[in-house]
Parts: structure tokens; C-alpha cells; sequence
């Protein structure tokens, strides 16, 4: 612009102002991200779950996402797995994946719940069993949140 003047002072200030503001914008980014899987085996049984989830909160708004699934095999028994993925009350997601088999008193099972809090947090949890009959069960747990 012609004849505009600025002081030092003024430029001070107004570069200032400008990195105050896109370190503001910067700060307002939140994301959060979070999974936990797991697996059990015994005899000829196998069981394994994983969940998986994500949100992220910027200047176009907020996304959210959410995953799981499970398998389970048996050589001479029944296996089976099943996964559910909905929203929840509000901005949540959810999923759930179980899976098992067994032959005869030997079985393998595990477990997986994920829940996305839209902007907030990831948390998930998995839970894994198997036994043989005549010992005692192996047991597992694992679990994250993510803010």
C-alpha cells in the first residue's frame, strides 16, 4: 500500500498476533488413537480377537472410527465367531468380536470390546481363556485408553 508506515512496535505486535493465533488453531487438534487384540490355544482349538478405533478433532470438525473381528478354528470340534459394530448413545462407537472353540472339554476363547468416544477417547479391552481339562485355565487381559 502506498504511503502505509508501519512502526516496529506495530509489526512486534502484529506478529505476535499472528503466532498466537495459529498456535491456538494448532492446539485446538485433538486425536486419539487405541487397540488391543489377543489369542488363546489349547489342543486342537484356536481363538483370536482384535479391536481397533480412532478420533481425531480439527478445524473441519470431528471423525471417528471404529474396527474389530475375531477367528477360531478347530481340527475335530465346533468353532465359531461373531462381530457387532453400532453407535452408541451419542457421538459412540462400539464394537464387539467373540470367538471360540472346542473339542470335547478342551476350548479356546477370547473377547474384544472397543468403544470410540467421538472427539474424546479410544478404550479397548481383551479377554482370552483356554483350558484342557485336568489343569488350570490360561487367562489373559489387555486393555488401552487413549486420550
Amino acid at each position: 500500500m502506498k504511503g502505509f508506515h508501519m512502526t516496529r512496535t506495530g509489526m512486534v505486535a502484529l506478529a505476535l498476533a499472528g503466532a498466537l493465533s495459529i498456535s491456538g488453531a494448532a492446539l485446538a487438534q485433538k486425536s486419539a488413537t487405541g487397540g488391543s487384540g489377543g489369542s488363546a490355544a489349547a489342543g486342537g482349538t484356536s481363538a483370536s480377537t482384535l479391536g481397533t478405533g480412532g478420533t481425531s478433532t480439527g478445524a473441519a470438525g470431528t471423525g471417528s472410527s471404529v474396527g474389530s473381528g475375531g477367528s477360531a478354528a478347530a481340527v475335530d470340534g465346533k468353532a465359531q465367531s461373531r462381530t457387532n459394530v453400532n453407535g452408541g448413545n451419542g457421538p459412540v462407537l462400539n464394537a464387539n468380536s467373540k470367538a471360540q472353540a472346542h473339542e470335547g472339554g478342551t476350548f479356546s476363547k477370547s473377547h474384544t470390546k472397543t468403544q470410540v468416544k467421538a472427539g474424546e477417547e479410544v478404550s479397548s479391552r481383551t479377554k482370552s481363556m483356554s483350558h484342557v481339562p485336568g489343569s488350570a485355565p490360561v487367562k489373559s487381559t489387555t486393555s488401552t485408553t487413549s486420550q
